[in-house]
């Protein structure tokens, strides 16, 4: 009488320990064959929700048959280590070390393992369905991104053929991970779950996919992001002595470069933006502050008060003091004179 594939686990795994064996990578997952399958893992990426139903390892016995049957989900099949025989969609195929194949949704299939060199089988059985999409958030984080990059694993999933191919991305490896995530429980538990989760479903299909249905990675306007660059770290910075060649070693460019990118991107020159950073940190102190002029002009890079006075009066039309008195009952409204504004 057959026994179930579970049930020789254990001794699979002594096995694998004897002198002169060949190392199975797998083996410690033997540890705790339905650990994976406890776990109520589910998650959304993109417009997709992911449920795990079934991952784990499983090493048949020797003439082991499991008869035909479906599932309405996904079931993906790996073999790290052994032979069999797969009937798939009425197509019979011999298995072996490093195969992969996709049965679901509602394939038939019949697996049976070899009498002499037992079938070993990576399973993740998982429910892919399609979510209605939420509001996107203000600014773009990736998200378009993710949801075309899960769009096109799942359609290409949907259509993989019925037949075992190598797995060439190394997916076996990610089953691996997941089971070290639960014998760790580390930081982030859920968020690593869910990349390994993810990582099997995406090099799976890689096998399968187009290079011209895979979507662009997108690229940064480098001037941009120069300029938003050098735009930061003179605000965080602006306190302290600024120099162009500073701040475009900062951002890792030639100060000529540097001084075109704030003409380009900002409309000006980089001592007149610094210098407009510096007036408009001046001036929220002013108004919610009542400390000596001198003092708030030597926190906020000007060298010395007699230099702030002149700069101060050609840019806004009166002193320091003048404008300070003219905002007397703005106190709690220096939002409007922030940061962000300044880079705008």
């Amino acid at each position: 009488m057959n026994r179930n594939p579970d049930a020789v686990s254990d001794e699979r795994a002594r096995a694998d320990r004897k002198p002169g064996h060949k190392p199975f990578p797998f083996s410690r997952m033997f540890g705790k064959p339905d650990a994976l399958d406890r776990l109520d893992i589910r998650f959304r990426w993109g417009d997709y929700g992911i449920r795990v139903l079934r991952c784990h390892l499983t090493a048949f016995q020797p003439g082991y048959v499991i008869p035909f049957h479906k599932h309405s989900e996904f079931e993906f099949h790996f073999i790290p280590k052994g032979k069999g025989k797969l009937i798939l969609a009425g197509r019979p195929f011999a298995l072996h070390e490093g195969l992969f194949y996709l049965t679901g949704p509602d394939v038939v299939h019949q697996q049976e393992s070899d009498p002499d060199d037992p079938m070993h089988e990576l399973c993740l059985h998982c429910e892919i369905v399609p979510l209605s999409r939420g509001q996107d958030n203000v600014g773009d984080f990736g998200e378009a991104l993710e949801r075309r990059e899960a769009e096109e694993c799942v359609e290409t999933l949907r259509t993989v053929p019925l037949e075992p191919v190598l797995d060439s991305y190394h997916a076996m490896g990610s089953f691996l991970e997941a089971y070290r995530l639960w014998e760790e429980q580390p930081l982030g538990f859920n968020t690593l779950m869910k990349q390994a989760i993810v990582q099997i479903l995406l090099r799976t299909a890689r096998i399968y996919a187009r290079s011209s249905r895979i979507p662009t990675i997108p690229e940064r306007d480098m001037n941009d992001h120069r300029f938003q660059l050098a735009s930061q770290y003179i605000l965080d910075n602006e306190s302290s002595p600024l120099s162009l060649e500073e701040v475009a070693e900062r951002v890792n460019i030639s100060p000529r470069q540097l001084q075109r990118i704030f003409r380009s991107e900002g409309q000006t020159t980089f001592r007149d933006y610094v210098e407009d950073v510096r007036l408009s940190a001046v001036c929220a102190e002013l108004i919610r502050t009542d400390r000596p002029v001198e003092d708030i002009a030597l926190e906020h890079g000007f060298s010395t008060p007699n230099y702030l006075f002149p700069v101060f009066k050609d840019k806004f039309g009166m002193t320091p003091t003048a404008y300070r008195r003219s905002h007397s009952g703005a106190a709690g409204v220096s939002d409007n004179l922030t940061r962000k504004e300044v880079r705008s």
